[in-house]
């Protein structure tokens, strides 16, 4: 088996695959695009399965750390059970820690293929239906903020704001370019923004849908920076009664809806998880935003045949506010490979992943490791790939 990094002469055989395993109906133009690369696996001189690696970067403790997002994983059919997936990815981890991405996600419809290679459940991206009448019941925002159409000059104050909120919400990427095209939100049907004396104090992003008698509202983004401009863009949302049967909202941030909303008790979720793997954890540990910790040392084995360059004796050393890993140390507390992507999220404590298998040793050491993520809440991404 032959890996290697694909190229656009390869456009034809990879969307054969795509096609095959995703059912996918548009041929692109092109195969290789800005902020993405990838990976085929050759059989017998044949494309025989393919990834794609996104440049992204997700927050953690405020700090924008980079992201392979792994997508479009498809093995041809007549070659599946001959190790070409695992091959892919196995390649894909070499291949982030050289471009510089000590974190990687993906979205598993196969979770124990995943699993296998060290990914591991780590954060959840929403979408919310929301009935007229709960928008009604939302308080009525104290100071009316008049909003506009966004046009080209809001794109950079566009993104600003939401960088402002989605820095201090774990798991959300910063959507760099070149992997997102910031002018590609102005094709949508709405795109509404308040303005502030310094930028923007929130934005609405959402497209027209039809189903039902009257249709919906599909609301990608609702980002206020402060309770004013979430409330405006809520009564935004309300003054739709009685042309729309409801709102589709995406979590941005879960504030909006958790603690401004009116949702019942019980209410429609649409939920899709993500999987992160660690790729290089000396790199993710220097790159990651901590909560002041108090000096402590946290001395680990590292468990994960697929990243040979951080596995065995590791040791976590919070020193003077700053955390790091230095190789060395007793191996007092065994972490396996999937651990370490809940652990590093917030996602899962260590009693769990105890519980789960993935972590042995001292819990009185081990303990040590939840007080340097702290619990910033679920981690969430508001992007698909």
């Amino acid at each position: 088996m032959h890996i290697r990094e694909y190229t656009d002469d390869d456009l034809d055989a990879v969307f054969r695959l795509r096609r095959l395993a995703f059912n996918a109906a548009e041929r692109p133009e092109r195969l290789v695009k800005p902020g993405t690369h990838g990976l085929v696996a050759e059989l017998d001189g044949r494309v025989a399965g393919v990834l794609s690696i996104g440049a992204f970067a997700q927050f953690y403790g405020g700090a924008a750390i980079p992201m392979g997002g792994i997508g479009g994983v498809a093995v041809d059919g007549a070659t599946r059970g001959r190790g070409v997936a695992n091959a892919l990815l196995d390649a894909a981890l070499s291949t982030m820690r050289e471009h510089g991405q000590p974190l990687s996600v993906l979205y598993a419809t196969v979770p124990t293929l995943y699993r296998g290679r060290g990914w591991e459940r780590a954060g959840v991206f929403e979408w919310v239906e929301l009935p007229m009448d709960r928008l009604l019941s939302v308080p009525r925002p104290a100071e009316l903020i008049p909003s506009r159409p966004a046009c080209e000059s809001d794109l950079t104050a566009l993104h600003d704001c939401y960088l402002e909120v989605a820095r201090t919400i774990d798991g959300m990427a910063d959507r760099r370019p070149p992997r997102i095209e910031l002018g590609k939100v102005l094709e949508l049907d709405l795109v509404s923004v308040l303005p502030g004396p310094n930028g923007l104090r929130g934005y609405l992003t959402a497209k027209r849908e039809s189903g039902g008698d009257m249709g919906r509202l599909k609301v990608f983004d609702l980002v206020g920076v402060d309770v004013e401009a979430q409330l405006n863009l809520l009564a935004s949302l309300a003054s739709w009664t009685g042309t729309l049967e409801a709102i589709d909202l995406r979590i941005t941030d879960p504030a909006t809806l958790n603690l401004l909303g009116g949702t019942p008790i019980r209410y429609s979720v649409w939920t899709s998880a993500w999987m992160l793997r660690v790729v290089d954890l000396p790199a993710a540990v220097a790159a990651r935003g901590w909560p002041r910790p108090a000096n402590a040392v946290v001395d680990l084995e590292i468990i994960d045949e697929h990243a040979p360059w951080h596995a065995g004796n590791q040791r976590i050393v919070a020193e003077d506010g700053v955390v790091r890993v230095e190789p060395g140390g007793t191996g007092a507390v065994r972490l396996h490979a999937r651990a370490l992507g809940p652990w590093f999220s917030g996602a899962q404590n260590t009693h769990a992943l105890r519980r789960a298998g993935l972590l042995e040793g001292d819990p009185a050491d081990a303990v040590v490791l939840d007080q340097l993520v702290g619990a910033s809440g679920v981690p969430r991404l508001a992007d698909f790939f």
